[in-house]
């Protein structure tokens, strides 16, 4: 692999490096993590067919998604993700609202994953006879740890992501392959099957959390600046990772519906990690104990590296103040965004509840997915297929955007029914800083400078 390095005078940029391999990396090891814990939320919100539906209408709605992301990001080729297509193709106050959705939605998934280590490894040592082990030093080091790796470079970082979530997948399969789905010697559905506790109401209930099996995959946007091939690898890369996600999403679903009752499921910390133990099998216990581990250390590294692409590109076009738009002279990294929000992380998987961490980061993906179905039916219309050249096409437009349109506004009230109070909250939040944004920010912000994408003038403009 060559690595260029910046003569004297140039402005130093992000380093194009990264293949499809690494966008399926990023995305898939963002979420696989949703596999091992939080999903389990939406069987004590609906019942365990209510997670069923939940888990393959998000599905759904992320494969809306993913093909918006692949066919808008293969031409925005830009760091930030939606946050520099909505600079491109809505303007400023929505590019600076989508760029804080990312940068929460990343940095409150970090948190999470962070606390689901400290507990499982808390879990394990107090298993092990180790009464005095603490979680907390063991979320500062996987933060801490995870920073500097960023901090090193983007490349390590996502071969390390690849590793790891190939190792965390490839357990969810061995476990699915040890219990025997053709045989009921240790699945018994028909007594842990509960039908629907709650009535219809439960199952839209259920979609909040049934959107942890898949958030994060539009993660693979923020390598836009930095893979060899946009046009290529970043829909290869995401539409592999979502079909990745339906597989091991589905699985999972049956190994735990199949092993635990629905009481103890719906509240559960690390769901996979506990059906290994239901069977009996201490190599099946070490297995999924090593995928939690790794499903969580891939996320929350993908998570640092997406939410500081997103600050700094922010940074970068004076959205926020420009000492956050620095690239680092020798690793070529985003590297005052990766050290701004080490502390922000640390703050929430310190002191904030798993459930509300995960509703906080729920919430802020939610947001963004709403401007997308947008977003695409507004890219359509200025720049019509044949304009521009694309890198890939989705088909059968404007239904995905309709129909990711139709889920996101069910999702809403089904957050509303347990966390009203924090979606409320994070509404108000988010209007004050547009608020800021727009009367006090704006002004430094020059908007010719963002517009870096040769095309031609819209139509109708």
């Amino acid at each position: 692999m060559s690595q260029t390095t910046a003569v004297h005078g140039e402005k130093i940029s992000l380093l194009r490096v990264l293949g499809p391999a690494h966008v399926w990396a990023l995305g898939v090891g963002i979420v696989l993590v949703g596999e091992y814990m939080g999903w389990n939320f939406a069987v004590g919100k609906g019942g365990m067919i209510a997670a069923l539906i939940a888990c393959w209408v998000a599905g759904l709605l992320y494969t809306c998604v993913a093909m918006i992301d692949s066919e808008v990001t293969s031409t925005v080729a830009a760091a930030g993700g939606q946050y520099a297509q909505a600079k491109h193709i809505v303007g400023p106050l929505m590019a600076f609202n989508v760029g804080l959705y990312l940068v929460f939605a990343y940095t409150m998934l970090e948190a999470a994953n962070a606390i689901t280590l400290g507990y499982l490894v808390q879990t394990v040592g107090t298993m092990a006879g180790f009464a005095d082990v603490h979680d907390k030093p063991f979320i500062v080091l996987t933060i801490m740890f995870l920073a500097w790796l960023n901090y090193r470079g983007v490349y390590a970082t996502l071969t390390v992501n690849l590793i790891l979530t190939a190792i965390a997948f490839v357990a969810i399969l061995i476990l699915f392959a040890a219990v025997k789905p053709w045989s009921n010697e240790l699945l018994n559905h028909q007594a842990m099957l509960n039908g629907l506790p709650y009535g219809w109401l439960g199952v839209i209930a259920s979609l909040h959390f049934g959107l942890w099996y898949y958030l994060g995959i539009e993660g693979t946007c923020q390598a836009a600046e930095e893979v060899r091939s946009p046009a290529r690898s970043l829909p290869l890369g995401t539409m592999t990772g979502i079909m990745t996600l339906l597989i091991a999403a589905t699985m999972t679903w049956y190994v735990c519906s199949g092993l635990m009752p629905w009481e103890y499921l719906g509240q559960a910390v690390t769901p996979l990690f506990d059906a290994a133990r239901l069977t009996n099998s201490m190599p099946l216990m070490v297995l999924l104990f090593v995928g939690t581990v790794f499903s969580t250390l891939a996320s929350a590294n993908g998570c640092i590296n997406d939410a500081s692409r997103a600050w700094f590109s922010m940074g970068r076009d004076r959205y926020l103040p420009t000492w956050f738009g620095a690239v680092h002279p020798k690793n070529r990294t985003p590297y005052r965004s990766i050290v701004f929000l080490v502390p922000v992380a640390l703050v929430f998987a310190y002191f904030a509840p798993l459930d509300q961490v995960i509703t906080f980061s729920i919430l802020s993906g939610l947001l963004g997915y709403t401007y997308m179905s947008l977003n695409v039916i507004l890219f359509r219309r200025k720049w019509p297929l044949g304009m521009i050249k694309r890198g890939y096409i989705h088909p059968f437009h404007p239904l995905p955007a309709l129909v990711l349109l139709l889920l996101c506004s069910v999702t809403y009230f089904a957050v509303f029914l347990g966390y009203g109070t924090q979606l409320i909250a994070m509404l108000i939040f988010f209007v004050v800083a547009s608020l800021w944004f727009h009367f006090h920010r704006y002004q430094y912000v020059r908007r010719g400078d963002q517009f870096t994408m040769q095309w031609p003038r819209p139509v109708g403009y």
